[in-house]
């Protein structure tokens, strides 16, 4: 667990140390519960129990829906429409799935951007921010898949252009395709293989959600300040953290509720307001839809898949240096997941000495345009691939390389950024007031 001096777990009757010298769970538990945290984490650290919540609801309403679903071609749609119709509760199980996945999704995103904001990438916490890449990654493909189950209009159309992009890939991309899909096009094989994918894939995500934990437990927890715990004893220790439990569980349990309120106000009075209207209309392979649109959380990545076209004079160059191996659809192909990965390397691109941006002035301008920047291209993937668009897509595209590739480690020797405080104590002081200065306001507002 963390190596932040702490108590830890003593057993105390007789049952407990039974249990305790063959399996100590309950001191993991406690470990897990009682780990000293930062007593400054403001609200933007109230998402990972957003995010536990809509894992379990995911894997709970997925199960009970997987017995009424059946995956077959032909059989498909009639059969969400039964869960809608006849299977008692199947609406509102349904509802709460597919609302549940844009909550899952919308809580990661703010998640990631709260890491990239105040540094949670740094050391020595890099191998927690690549393990959380790869699950954002096993989110994606989870969510792509179950988007292709219900088998309406666009679901169908979507895997046609999402897989028909592994058929880009140099030497093995027609195989890989061709293995992806179960046969030459989209179809039953294809149905049977995303279903499968789409039950198994939830519980590699509580894997790697497992040694997610166990990573930044292990490290500690990041904070707004950037600033380590003490570790030197334990005293000094308890002067900058507060047990997780009950403070943090408690404040995490309050941001849970009211955005569930939200969340429920979604469920049952506009549960369709985030899907699309073709998805409604049973798949048809001779019809194709006039604008293809995946799903909103899947648009700002669209975006820069479709941006980089054979007129892009960055493709010409690269398609010309690799003679031609590397085509438009390719590179498109390349820069989407490129975009992933350079967040996945931001803790070698980020040269700052500093971790939260909370303290680097130039810093702030520039994360903001890349906040404005996601939202723009998530704007620009659900627009035509037509003018002025994909020369915006393009310009948005270029921006979101720029900031992981060349501004943040510009940034890093340009910028002179400001001094964080010396402890968590120090901040937390300074923001909420020392406990004996508190004592003494309270004891003369009682005065007089």
């Amino acid at each position: 667990m963390s190596g932040i001096p702490h108590d830890h777990y003593e057993p105390k009757s007789g049952a407990e140390k039974w249990l305790h010298s063959r399996l100590p769970i309950v001191g993991l538990i406690y470990d897990t519960i009682m780990i000293p945290t930062p007593k400054n984490l403001n609200w933007m650290w109230i998402w990972g129990i957003v995010l536990a919540f809509c894992l379990v609801l995911q894997i709970v309403t997925g199960i009970v829906l997987a017995m009424h679903y059946t995956p077959h071609a032909d059989l498909a749609f009639a059969s969400v429409e039964h869960i809608m119709r006849d299977v008692n509760g199947g609406h509102m199980l349904r509802y709460l799935h597919a609302n549940g996945g844009s909550l899952f999704f919308l809580a990661v995103y703010t998640h990631i951007f709260r890491g990239l904001y105040y540094g949670s990438y740094k050391a020595p916490r890099e191998v927690t921010w690549i393990i959380g890449m790869l699950i954002f990654l096993a989110m994606m493909a989870t969510g792509f898949m179950g988007y292709v189950l219900p088998w309406g209009q666009m679901s169908f159309w979507g895997a046609t252009v999402i897989t028909g992009l592994f058929g880009a890939i140099p030497f093995v991309g027609e195989a890989l395709q061709t293995w992806l899909l179960g046969g030459p096009a989209v179809d039953n094989a294809t149905l049977n293989r995303f279903f499968s994918l789409h039950y198994l894939l939830p519980f590699v995500i509580v894997a790697l959600v497992a040694i997610h934990i166990w990573a930044f437990h292990t490290t500690g927890n990041g904070n707004p300040t950037g600033v380590e715990v003490r570790r030197g004893s334990k005293e000094e220790a308890e002067k900058d953290t507060l047990p997780f439990w009950p403070y943090f569980v408690i404040k995490d349990l309050f941001a849970l509720a009211v955005i569930l309120t939200v969340f429920w106000v979604v469920v049952g009075f506009m549960p369709n307001y985030l899907g699309h209207p073709d998805n409604y209309i049973e798949a048809n392979p001779l019809v194709t839809p006039s604008h293809i649109v995946p799903e909103w959380f899947f648009l700002p990545f669209y975006a820069i898949l479709r941006a980089f076209t054979s007129e892009v004079w960055v493709v010409q160059f690269a398609s010309f240096v690799t003679g031609g191996i590397v085509d438009a659809k390719f590179f498109g192909v390349l820069a989407m997941f490129g975009s992933i990965a350079v967040m996945a390397l931001v803790p070698w691109l980020d040269t700052s000495s500093v971790r939260s941006g909370r303290y680097r002035p130039m810093f702030k301008w520039w994360f903001l345009l890349l906040v404005i920047d996601f939202f723009v291209l998530m704007w620009l993937g659900s627009m035509p691939a037509e003018e002025p668009y994909a020369t915006w897509s393009l310009i948005a595209s270029a921006y979101w390389f720029g900031y992981f590739l060349v501004i943040l480690p510009l940034l890093g020797v340009l910028e002179k950024p400001d001094t964080p405080p010396a402890t968590i104590e120090e901040d937390f002081d300074a923001h909420y007031g020392k406990p004996d200065e508190a004592g003494s306001d309270a004891a003369a507002s009682s005065a007089e």
